[in-house]
């Protein structure tokens, strides 16, 4: 997957994460052409830890689309910091296990929308 590539899927699963009814098809066919594995992956270690906040606010400060821009400027920072510290590597496993037990109806929906 090239850079364009993954921004273009960073932005698309974000939307799962906005503050107006989702259109989980729409997630779908945005991402079927890449390994559905790797798309879940991705929805859960680098967007959900971004993206989740969002959706435990009172009141969501992104309601119709993230700043595509924001968006991968927050997810390379935090893979950078991931990267460079132990601790962080450690509390991050533990919220991506949390994120995919709280948000597993995302990849759920997402799923049964992609072309068997």
């Amino acid at each position: 997957m090239t850079d364009e590539e993954l921004a273009y899927v960073y932005w698309a699963l974000s939307d799962a994460f906005v503050d107006t009814e989702v259109d989980y098809e729409a997630i779908a066919r945005q991402t079927e052409n890449y390994d559905p594995e790797e798309i879940r992956r991705i929805l859960y270690h680098e967007i959900a830890p971004v993206c989740h906040t969002n959706l435990e606010t009172v009141i969501p400060m992104i309601w119709s689309a993230f700043n595509l821009e924001n968006l991968k400027a927050d997810i390379e920072s935090m893979l950078s910091m991931r990267k460079n510290s132990y601790f962080r590597r450690q509390k991050d496993k533990l919220l991506i296990r949390w994120l995919e037990f709280r948000y597993s109806y995302i990849w759920k929906e997402i799923k049964k929308h992609y072309k068997s």
